[in-house]
């Protein structure tokens, strides 16, 4: 197993005592395409976390993998003017959250930051998330990942 993905297992075996069951693909699984088609899980099923800025804030978004974040709605959620919701930098999220982008995971982050959940991910009985690296993903039930990640489940899916 990959350092980053081992240590990602660690985490959440440390912190929430959860056995995380990685998987990892040689082909990668840094967008929510090509890691159901590694997976072999419909698209919407993938849990992508995507980190946002929100005023000087980041908050990490959990997407499934067939929307696209409304940043219309995390300006709304997070009590800021939409013009101040833009993507993170990628030094930031990684100083911040402690991962890479294609590799953060939707919990275990180094820095408590606000998480909001796509509450069509609640559609799906099992979702796939990231698991440190662009390679590695797990599986998780919906609801668990809302009560570790400390997510708020809302409509988070651009229209």
């Amino acid at each position: 197993m990959h350092p980053r993905a081992e240590e990602f297992a660690t985490r959440a075996a440390d912190r929430y005592g959860l056995d995380v069951s990685v998987h990892e693909f040689d082909e990668g699984t840094k967008t929510a395409a090509a890691a159901a088609d590694a997976v072999g899980c419909d698209v919407a099923q993938i849990a992508s976390a995507i980190a946002v800025r929100a005023g000087e804030d980041l908050v990490v978004c959990l997407t499934s993998g067939a929307n696209r974040v409304d940043m219309a709605a995390v300006a709304d959620l997070h009590g800021v003017p939409e013009r101040e919701v833009r993507m993170g930098d990628a030094d930031v999220i990684r100083e911040t959250l402690g991962w890479s982008i294609g590799g953060v995971p939707p919990l275990c982050h180094d820095t408590d930051v606000p998480v909001y959940m796509d509450e069509t991910l609640f559609d799906f009985e099992e979702v796939w998330a990231a698991a440190g690296t662009p390679e590695a993903v797990f599986p998780i039930d919906p609801e668990r990942l809302r009560e570790l990640a400390g997510a708020r489940a809302v409509a988070l899916a651009e229209a």
